[in-house]
């Protein structure tokens, strides 16, 4: 996955962000930097470090974060895109613009699965899959960028067809367990192929979700060894405790906890990775549009209920849904670093929280207010109309 080359024809810009109060990296090995700038060039990080230590001249967009903080852009590691901006789930419009506005500037499809009138013979089902990554390549809501085109599983599907998916770009499976493939042999075999030529695999953890889907246990989970044990705190109804530690103790895949679970559930295994010292498999997602609806502060919200519930640093929660789902994901973004994509959230305490900054109001469980979003070294939303107002907010300044 990884990231796509900027086009020849747009002109290189240089997006210099001023005075930014916490620098949060995304990175677990050291969540937060000594610095307090930012440059990027083009759609890329140039440099990161103290005002007086980086090059700042000739910038063609300047942000005052006034003290602010800035962490990577989100990511969603768990979306059900379908057309466009439109979810025929619940029927509604603008969803993804509505995600940006909580923060998230990346999403990862696990399946176009509410398609509707999906096809599930192999022909059409390779059709749809490209048809959606060669879609939402070229079409951004709100700037969002979305690795979609992630086929479902189907009885029938050979090594061959992992190939011509992997050739026309396909890159992610959607959920294992959504097809008619539900049994651990057949599905190791095919997660295998996929593998093979690149194509990265997520299984559905847990209860049905829809009538029509079925339960996926934990043996099946371990027999097919997914790259992503996807919701694996139940989407939405978990498994039994001692079945969720087993997949964190006996799996080295990624854990992805998602909003649409079982809150309780999700936090079992957060605490299970951490007595393991395995944090760096948790990576975040929201699991929608579902059933439950459209959640645009779905990840910001993870971080507080992780942070706060989990006892974990807000610095740290951060990282889940930033550096490590980049990691897990082999994406470009999700890392304040040189050479990484130029995509930030800036946000602050929200106004009259009853804490004394940033990271402490997210601890004690409460939202960030976001002041700006930036994506690929523009700007692509200013103060967030869904969150929280945030106590301070940056501002684009005259060169």
């Amino acid at each position: 996955m990884a990231h796509d080359e900027p086009s020849k024809s747009v002109p290189q810009t240089k997006l210099v962000i001023r005075n930014i109060g916490l620098l949060l990296s995304g990175d677990l090995a050291n969540p937060i930097l000594d610095a307090d700038t930012v440059v990027a060039v083009g759609d890329r990080i140039a440099a990161v470090g103290k005002e007086k230590d980086v090059d700042t001249s000739g910038a063609t967009i300047s942000i005052n974060a006034k003290g602010t903080a800035l962490a990577p852009g989100l990511i969603d590691s768990h979306v059900h895109p379908v057309c466009g901006d439109w979810t025929p789930r619940q029927n509604q419009l603008g969803w993804i613009d509505s995600y940006l506005h909580g923060g998230v500037t990346t999403m990862v499809s696990a399946g176009e699965v509410h398609t509707p009138g999906r096809p599930k013979d192999i022909i059409g089902l390779k059709a749809m899959a490209i048809f959606a990554q060669r879609a939402f390549h070229a079409f951004r809501p709100g700037g969002v960028r979305i690795y979609a085109g992630a086929p479902v599983l189907e009885h029938g599907m050979v090594e061959d067809d992992f190939k011509e998916l992997a050739a026309a770009g396909v890159k992610i499976l959607g959920e294992v367990g959504l097809g008619s493939v539900k049994d651990g042999k057949t599905a190791h075999q095919m997660v295998s192929w996929a593998r093979k030529y690149g194509i990265q695999s997520t299984i559905h953890t847990g209860g049905p979700s829809i009538p029509g889907s079925s339960l996926i246990d934990k043996d099946m989970v371990l027999e097919t060894d997914a790259d992503v044990i996807g919701h694996v705190n139940g989407g939405h109804t978990a498994l039994p405790d001692d079945q969720i530690t087993a997949l964190c103790e006996r799996s080295t895949r990624a854990l992805e906890i998602v909003h649409n679970g079982n809150e309780r559930a999700g936090l079992l295994a957060l605490r299970t990775a951490m007595e393991l010292k395995q944090l760096d498999r948790v990576i975040l997602g929201t699991d929608s549009p579902a059933g439950s609806g459209v959640q645009p502060l779905g990840i910001v919200r993870m971080i507080s209920l992780l942070s706060s519930l989990g006892g974990i640093p807000a610095e740290v929660a951060i990282c889940l849904a930033t550096g490590n789902t980049a990691k897990m994901r082999k994406l470009d973004c999700g890392l304040i670093a040189p050479g990484r994509e130029a995509s930030f959230v800036l946000m602050d305490k929200a106004q009259h929280s009853a804490s004394k900054n940033l990271l402490d109001s997210i601890q004690k469980g409460d939202l960030p207010g976001i002041g700006m979003v930036i994506i690929d070294g523009a700007v692509g939303a200013h103060r967030s109309r869904n969150t929280p107002p945030a106590t301070a907010v940056p501002e684009m300044v005259s060169r």
